[in-house]
């Protein structure tokens, strides 16, 4: 999804900007008449210091009480995350938060994440992204129009009927990607359970779609005994993705032209550099990243599974961790008074810009609208986009976490 520029509304509104089948009601919903204090005035925010809103987003949760909780994904900058009542990856959030009876889920993350928590959420639960410009480059390149007339292409090759193809999507996708395989018989699934989907899929069908990032899916595949030989990229910008009807015919698996911004800046020099440099330590990696890297890692693992690696590891162990620098750093600080050490596979560092969008003015400027009675950037998906999304994230349960 585009970046939406955040504004204040002037009058109060039944509805929102339509953005792909989600609904965002901009901040914050009150008639001008009211005359909101200046204090509701994100501009305001924006330009105290961090610190300065330690005090005020206590205060505004202390208010709250139950009503709200926060969530705060693994690459959330520290002075956000520390606020958070949960965290974890975005599925586990959304689960969680589902799970809860607060009124108000207000996710620290970027746009698909908060879209899969109100695709799962109570009907009178209402989910908040703080900065609506925090959005995910990977979800973008995956727009649903691209992926329609990708699917439309392969029923004119006739690759949709007889063994047919399975449309899977990662759970990095926006509501309407995962309604879409949700709808044609596909699931969601995480970088966890990728195998087990791709397995799911194949049961039904000869070949898979897989959106939207090439990385995970040609390293799920390729784990799975599926020789490179038989996959091929989709490029959405190309005439027939830019591929031979004849190699689309003969392929297993069709990976989607897309990929995680932090994760494919991981290169194999930088193994490389770790095995010469530091030897002993233990190189694990996202399967985010390029197949060059997965094949001269270790080891391979969701966020969860990094961390438990780490966390199962004895006193005396070394990683390069090829994944979000913030979550690097803090897992460094966290197991270097165990005897475990913790570094970044690339010294420069990988961040997560967008997930960085959302700051502690943000998060103030968010919780205080909400103590006041302000709903500000709710996210909220179309009602038939959220059934079919839900289909698709029922089948992920099928097949395990």
């Amino acid at each position: 999804m585009h970046a939406i520029e955040q504004r204040e509304a002037e009058f109060e509104t039944e509805g929102g900007l339509q953005v792909n089948g989600l609904l965002l009601e901009d901040a914050p919903v009150v008639l001008k008449e009211a005359a909101a204090s200046e204090a509701c005035s994100l501009d305001n925010y924006l330009v105290m210091p961090d610190e300065s809103m330690d005090a005020r987003i206590a205060a505004a949760r202390e208010k709250l009480g139950a009503d709200a909780i926060i969530l705060g994904h693994h690459y959330q900058r520290d002075e956000v995350i520390r606020f958070a009542d949960f965290t974890g990856d975005s599925y586990k959030l959304s689960k969680a938060a589902a799970e809860t009876h607060a009124k108000y889920m207000v996710f620290c993350g970027v746009h698909f994440m908060a879209e899969t928590a109100d695709v799962l959420a109570q009907p009178w639960q209402q989910v908040i992204l703080p900065d609506l410009n925090a959005g995910c480059s990977m979800a973008d390149m995956a727009e649903i129009g691209q992926v329609e007339d990708c699917w439309e292409s392969l029923e004119r090759l006739g690759e949709t009927g007889g063994a047919g193809i399975i449309p899977l999507t990662y759970m990095n996708s926006a509501a309407n990607i995962k309604a879409f395989c949700g709808e044609r018989g596909g699931l969601v699934c995480t970088s966890s359970n990728a195998r087990a989907a791709f397995e799911w899929a194949f049961a039904r069908a000869g070949k898979i779609l897989f959106l939207p990032d090439q990385h995970l899916g040609r390293n799920t595949a390729f784990a799975m005994g599926i020789p490179l030989s038989e996959m091929v990229v989709w490029d959405p910008y190309q005439i027939n993705g830019g591929v031979a009807p004849e190699r689309l015919r003969a392929a297993k698996v069709i990976l989607w032209k897309g990929h995680c911004s932090v994760h494919q800046r991981f290169l194999p020099e930088h193994v490389d550099r770790v095995r010469r440099e530091e030897p002993g330590m233990q190189v694990v990696v996202h399967p985010e990243c390029r197949w060059e890297v997965c094949q001269k890692a270790d080891a391979l693992g969701s966020t969860e599974r990094i961390i438990d690696l780490i966390e199962r590891a004895p006193e005396g162990s070394s990683f390069a961790v090829g994944t979000e620098i913030h979550l690097v750093n803090r897992l460094a600080k966290r197991f270097a008074p165990l005897g475990k050490r913790v570094i970044t596979l690339d010294e420069s560092g990988c961040l997560c810009t967008t997930m960085y969008r959302i700051s502690p003015q943000h998060l103030a400027w968010t919780l205080e609208n909400l103590s006041d009675g302000h709903v500000v950037n709710r996210i909220r998906v179309d009602e038939q986009v959220k059934h079919w999304a839900r289909v698709a994230l029922d089948r992920m349960l099928e097949v395990g976490r």
